[in-house]
């Protein structure tokens, strides 16, 4: 008897995980691997990071699969039929956000662009997003700021060559896509130049906020997983969360305020920042253009934003050195469209440089800002693939898989451009569906076109000004981190010295 009840427990687990393994297959669901334990599911299996260990259980069990995370079921794709299943025909039921600790805190309550669940508020929202904020002209508009931006780069950098120091390129391309993104929101500039030490400390005391934010969101991940790991010490995150989102709504605030007490004196419209265009949007209609729906697209924008386009460029950097042939292709094609040393590179010269654009691609393919997207969540029950997919059922698009997989890439972990040429778009069509860096239907991220101007505009004036080498001639290193957006695990650290035709014209700037 003593024996029996040693054993019982076991006994006990051991029925559950076979009873679950039965109604799994009765179910239809998706393939799963085996056993989900209890409690914890299938987290066993899963190790940093995890879109790697997601891409292995992918190769095992399918392009689709159906996994427990703890007490969340969620369904992983990695093929671009899956996410035409899923992120096309079934749009609408996927269009919905998980209630996650990122988006009660973060998000406002799920209340913001990127969290709130899909109706109303969302298109309002996504209206705002696309006609006001980041529509075309608005960003036409605002191109002298990116202009001024990568200017100052190119004087920093060619002060630097004159030294024969070397470049930081991690917080070179953070300063000016942060600088970009603040000044066409707010007109307010937070780096280099003759920029005042209150300035610098707020963009400092940002930076730590955001970098605060993501050394949380692991954490944050497991209690959405795991609940009752709040009962192990993990209790006190979310208080955090409420601490670090208290400093980003008033670092936010405070630009609206100043805004609005220049919006008061200074009604002429020239070059109106995104928050002047709200806050005057406001006034007629108070309920739509709240404080707190300006602040929470501002927070998505520059956040979101100057991170995800900052590290972009250094891999994209960090590639054309490793890369000295599609270094020089790329400037023998803006010599032959500029004329050598006649000018420097302009954003409408951008359309006659299509190796540029082949460039962005082939980074965004290696190095997605977001590997697995953000994550999507099932509104009612559905049938996707022939299998049954429930309502509350988390969906991870697993895109770092889809953008790296050899089913659908030659020699997919090299870095080849040209296997991006004579295209137009960077996805949303259907031939497009294994390349999706911005996502794909009504969740697909808005700032699309806006990144593409930062980074095209950026890197083809470095490619244009300098010749670039590794620091020391030592080899370079392509690993990644651990964080998200994919950072390189070793920030680039370069030389760039002024190439012999762009001499003159650089020293006159």
């Amino acid at each position: 008897m003593e024996t029996l009840y040693l054993y019982l427990p076991l006994l006990i687990i051991a029925l559950h995980i076979l009873t679950s393994r039965i109604l799994h297959k009765l179910q239809n669901l998706p393939p799963t691997p085996f056993p989900s334990l209890p409690f914890i599911g299938h987290l066993y299996l899963i190790k940093k990071p995890i879109y790697k260990s997601l891409s292995n259980l992918s190769k095992q069990y399918g392009p689709v699969i159906s996994l427990h995370l703890g007490c969340v079921p969620v369904v992983v794709v990695s093929s671009p039929s899956a996410v035409e299943d899923f992120l096309v025909k079934n749009d609408i039921i996927f269009a919905n956000r998980p209630k996650t600790l990122n988006g009660k805190y973060f998000g406002y309550n799920y209340t913001s662009l990127a969290w709130s669940s899909y109706g109303e508020h969302w298109r309002n929202l996504r209206r705002i997003s696309s006609l006001e904020v980041l529509s075309s002209n608005r960003i036409q508009l605002l191109s002298y700021i990116r202009v001024d931006e990568v200017r100052s780069l190119i004087r920093k950098l060619f002060k630097a060559a004159s030294t024969q120091s070397s470049a930081d390129m991690k917080s070179s391309c953070f300063d000016l896509t942060f600088n970009v993104l603040t000044r066409m929101m707010a007109g307010k500039r937070y780096y280099g130049g003759e920029i005042n030490v209150e300035k610098s400390d707020e963009a400092k005391a940002f930076h730590e906020i955001t970098s605060q934010a993501a050394r949380l969101n692991p954490t944050a991940m497991v209690l959405d997983f795991l609940p009752f790991m709040r009962w192990f010490g993990l209790y006190d995150v979310e208080e955090k969360m409420k601490n670090i989102q208290r400093k980003r709504d008033k670092f936010m605030q405070n630009l609206i305020d100043e805004i609005r007490d220049i919006c008061r004196t200074d009604s002429s419209g020239k070059n109106k920042t995104m928050m002047g265009t709200l806050l005057d949007l406001q006034h007629q209609e108070p309920e739509y253009y709240s404080d707190e729906t300006i602040k929470s697209l501002m927070l998505i924008l520059l956040q979101a934003g100057s991170d995800t386009t900052a590290r972009t460029m250094e891999w994209a950097m960090a590639h054309l050195i490793d890369n000295p042939d599609v270094l020089k292709k790329a400037q023998s094609e803006i010599d032959d469209v500029i004329g050598g040393q006649d000018r420097l590179i302009l954003e409408s010269d951008l359309v006659s440089l299509p190796y540029i654009r082949c460039i962005i691609n082939e980074t965004l393919r290696m190095h997605p800002p977001a590997p697995l997207l953000l994550p999507h969540k099932a509104s009612q029950d559905c049938m996707v693939g022939g299998f049954k997919v429930r309502a509350g059922t988390l969906l991870l698009v697993n895109l770092w898989d889809i953008q790296r997989n050899p089913k659908y890439w030659d020699d997919p972990e090299k870095f080849i451009p040209e296997r991006f040429a004579g295209s137009e778009t960077i996805g949303g069509g259907k031939e497009e569906l294994k390349f999706l860096p911005f996502g794909l239907g009504r969740r697909g991220c808005p700032g699309n076109n806006l990144a593409i101007h930062v980074l095209g505009f950026a890197l083809g004036s470095l490619i244009q000004c300098f010749n670039w080498e590794m620091e020391d001639e030592k080899p370079m290193d392509l690993s990644e981190g651990l964080g998200m957006p994919i950072s390189k695990a070793q920030p680039l650290v370069a030389k760039c010295s002024p190439r012999p035709n762009m001499q003159k014209l650089l020293s006159s700037l």
